[in-house]
């Protein structure tokens, strides 16, 4: 908020950019209702929106919509829980969830709910017992399992020529 307040300062508080000027912030400081989910939405709108174009589907040779498909999300903090959570709402699966230490597999799906409830209380999914498959040495290897949508909503950098 300081960044405001210094904007405040310059410009003061009659200035049609000084509540806008900074992101994140606070609801009391300006922030918005919805802030914690916002990205986790534009992601979900922008795949949204690829697995309703013709062409993009054409060319994954997939069907149109979110409905029956897999993904596998790679981070699940604030971007890929949110991003997942609005994937289900919509009939999209959540096979896989790749994290910095571990990683999760399962054929059927998971209920996204109890991935974010397990990783709000456990801080990981290295003891998550409900999956197919669990990876400890090398999670990043689950990223290559099949799917019909990766979801890179970790650091940058986590793909590259190696692993894409």
């Amino acid at each position: 908020t300081w960044m405001k307040d210094t904007y405040t300062s310059i410009y003061g508080d009659t200035d049609i950019n000084c509540e806008g000027c900074v992101t994140g912030k606070f609801l009391r400081h300006g922030g918005i209702q919805g802030r914690n989910e916002s990205t986790g939405l534009g992601v979900f709108y922008g795949i949204r929106e690829m697995l309703n174009n013709d062409e993009f589907v054409k060319k994954a040779k997939l069907t149109k919509g979110i409905e029956g498909k897999t993904f596998i999300v790679q981070g699940f903090g604030a971007v890929g829980s949110w991003a997942s959570k609005f994937l289900e709402e919509k009939g999209g699966k959540v096979v896989g969830v790749v994290e910095w230490d571990s990683a999760i597999y399962k054929k059927d799906g998971f209920k996204v709910d109890e991935l974010i409830a397990w990783k709000d209380q456990n801080k990981t999914f290295k003891t998550y017992k409900n999956a197919d498959k669990i990876e400890l040495t090398n999670p990043q290897k689950f990223l290559e399992f099949e799917c019909d949508v990766l979801i890179p909503a970790a650091v940058e950098r986590s793909i590259h020529k190696f692993n894409a």
